[in-house]
């Protein structure tokens, strides 16, 4: 069916925003280790990554340009061993940085570090979640220009609007794992099948 004038006419005149090219999920590969002081030797094999503990991190990261918003990013993580963060992710947020916290401060925290200079344990993306040793969990990640929110196994635990909000990163080592990565503390964990997609404006 043809499109209406008026619609081709906005169309060429830049009225109606445009939909984003890449909207399938596409893998994420070529992590690197990263070097944290005391951090454990790091071993990819066969699509899964694992962490062992480190003396307190041990991470990795890609060092290729990543979107800085409007995007998704899922993956799967399991705790080994230890009762701290196994497979925190950081990531782009516009022009500055975030990180997704799995089970930190004892094993049980989720949320974002940082927002307003308040970590994930102290601002209000701070929920709670039991993770089971040797169990492999599902983490979905959205990133747009107004709002950050998460999944975990599909159940919602992250969504806060971000609009006039100052998002960085906990000051420390944690910078190194930019511009993507995850990391662990004193804890052994394993992730796999990580993946990202652009999201068309109707996902927002």
């Amino acid at each position: 069916m043809a499109l209406p004038f008026r619609f081709l006419t906005a169309i060429l005149l830049g009225w109606v925003p445009l939909v984003a090219q890449a909207v399938e999920w596409q893998a994420l590969e070529g992590w690197q280790a990263v070097a944290f002081r005391g951090h454990g030797a790091v071993v990819v094999n066969d699509g899964v990554i694992a962490l062992p503990p480190g003396a307190p991190f041990t991470g990795v990261h890609r060092t290729e340009p990543f979107p800085s918003s409007n995007y998704e990013v899922r993956f799967q993580a399991l705790r080994e061993k230890g009762n701290d963060f196994f497979a925190s992710f950081t990531f782009p947020v516009k022009e500055s940085f975030a990180t997704l916290v799995t089970g930190g401060w004892g094993g049980d925290i989720v949320g974002i570090s940082s927002i307003d200079g308040w970590d994930a344990a102290d601002n209000e993306t701070r929920t709670y979640f039991n993770f089971e040793n040797g169990r492999w969990y599902s983490f979905r990640l959205r990133v747009t220009d107004d709002r950050l929110q998460a999944w975990i196994d599909e159940k919602p635990v992250i969504d806060v609007v971000i609009t006039g909000r100052r998002i960085d990163l906990r000051p420390g080592e944690t910078k190194l794992t930019t511009p993507v990565g995850f990391m662990s503390y004193n804890t052994a964990g394993r992730i796999r099948k990580v993946e990202y997609r652009l999201l068309k404006p109707a996902a927002r």
